[in-house]
């Protein structure tokens, strides 16, 4: 709850006001705040009525600013008053733990929420490098393919690559569930409306939102609101990161937090450059990225998994060719390996965890080792064992790889407490003893 001098401070003493001097093609011009506006600030426009529009500043010139607005312009008019709010804020509290709420802070769920003691600015830069933690303990995410191959650590940055029904929603709540954390932030950037009630209270469920804050920003929503979705989930998750705690990061989907700077980007006259996307998007989602991660000594960390649409598949596509180059491993949902009813539908060949080899020991990473190139055997030569082509006996090693590979197969839908079990029916899958603690 804030003070009486936190809300004091809060208090506006001047108010800056202009007025609408042109509207077109989306941007509304505005004349009087040229001299007060900063790039990024917001704005209100009085539509009469008691009725009021947002908007932000995306463009300055001499004499006016361009602003691009937050919903409908019906209602506005030449000469309609507008007021200089300048930069957004966010003030996270610990109270926000199983609540929904917008990027601006505001309850989605019908009930009163209270704002923390402390403003925070939606683009603050990431903790110091040279001053961050380093990567910490594998965690457990109750999802066997997770705690062996593809294991998750403490402050990693993972990207979750997939294309449109393939169980990646389904994924991100077990993960929300499942991972060993404090404190979850989900931001929902872009979900369709009629999906948001229906992850909260059946994929996440009340085990998940119990530790969850979920920020979201629907489809039907402005650009400017899809874009600050991601941003205000970051915003949140550093707070519990500044208190100490460990915080598990979940953005669904960053194709739509790009796709919304997009929109922005051009309509400020950012020229398209890379298949589509102004050349300003890899810095957006390469700084978004880096304030995750291991934070400040001293502090918690921020444990991430971006997921990305990926049409067809194509892995180059440029919002995942670009966050790839910044995460510590992505993981990557097949539809073919979805449509045979296997969840999750990880690809373990094109996928990787770059805490690896730290992340295991010997033994582990041997069995690692052992399961991907049974795999990658497997793959070579699927065509002609699934075409009726190969003949057994030929060669020893696809021998075993298709004797193998219907209990490996299996073990990938396991879910398991911990990584010791996890590792021991990876042991069985692949005929081995189970590794020992070192």
């Amino acid at each position: 709850m804030l003070s009486i001098a936190a809300r004091m401070g809060r208090v506006r003493m001047i108010r800056h006001f202009g007025q609408v001097s042109a509207i077109q093609a989306g941007l509304i011009l505005a004349g009087g705040l040229s001299s007060h506006a900063s790039l990024g600030d917001r704005v209100v426009f009085s539509k009469g009525s008691g009725a009021s529009l947002g908007g932000e500043i995306i463009a300055l010139h001499d004499h006016q600013v361009a602003i691009l607005p937050e919903g409908p312009m019906e209602g506005l008019s030449i000469g309609t008053p507008v007021e200089l709010v300048f930069a957004p804020s966010l003030a996270p509290a610990d109270s926000w733990i199983g609540r929904i709420i917008d990027p601006f802070g505001r309850p989605l769920d019908g009930r009163p929420l209270a704002a923390g003691g402390e403003e925070r600015g939606f683009r603050t830069p990431p903790p110091p490098a040279a001053l961050r933690n380093r990567l910490g303990v594998r965690l457990d995410t109750g999802l066997a393919v997770f705690d062996t191959i593809l294991p998750l650590v403490r402050g990693q940055r993972m990207g979750l690559f997939a294309g449109s029904g393939v169980g990646k929603s389904t994924l991100l709540s077990s993960l929300a569930k499942g991972v060993s954390a404090d404190v979850v932030v989900i931001a929902l950037v872009g979900e369709r409306g009629r999906e948001l009630r229906e992850f909260v209270e059946e994929t996440l469920g009340e085990e998940g939102m119990a530790r969850s804050v979920v920020v979201a920003a629907t489809s039907d929503q402005s650009p400017l609101m899809r874009r600050r979705c991601a941003w205000a989930a970051m915003t949140v998750a550093e707070h519990f990161r500044d208190r100490g705690q460990h915080v598990l990061f979940l953005a669904d989907s960053i194709t739509r937090f790009a796709e919304a700077h997009r929109e922005i980007a051009l309509a400020a006259g950012e020229s398209p450059s890379y298949r589509g996307f102004p050349p300003s998007t890899s810095h957006l989602i390469m700084s978004l990225a880096e304030r995750s991660g291991p934070g400040p000594i001293g502090s918690g960390d921020i444990t991430a998994i971006f997921s990305v649409l990926v049409a067809g598949s194509d892995m180059e596509e440029p919002v995942a060719d670009i966050l790839r180059g910044v995460l510590d491993g992505h993981v990557v949902l097949d539809r073919a390996i979805a449509e045979r009813g296997r969840f999750p539908a990880v690809d373990v060949l094109r996928s990787v965890s770059r805490s690896l080899p730290q992340a295991a020991s010997t033994a582990e990473n041997a069995l690692i080792a052992r399961a991907r190139a049974t795999l990658g055997t497997y793959a070579e030569s699927e065509l002609m064992i699934r075409a009726g082509l190969y003949s057994q006996g030929s060669d020893p090693r696809v021998d075993e790889a298709v004797r193998l590979y219907p209990a490996l197969d299996q073990f990938f839908t396991h879910k398991s407490p911990d990584a010791r079990q996890s590792f021991a029916l990876l042991a069985d899958a692949l005929g081995m003893p189970p590794p020992r603690p070192e």
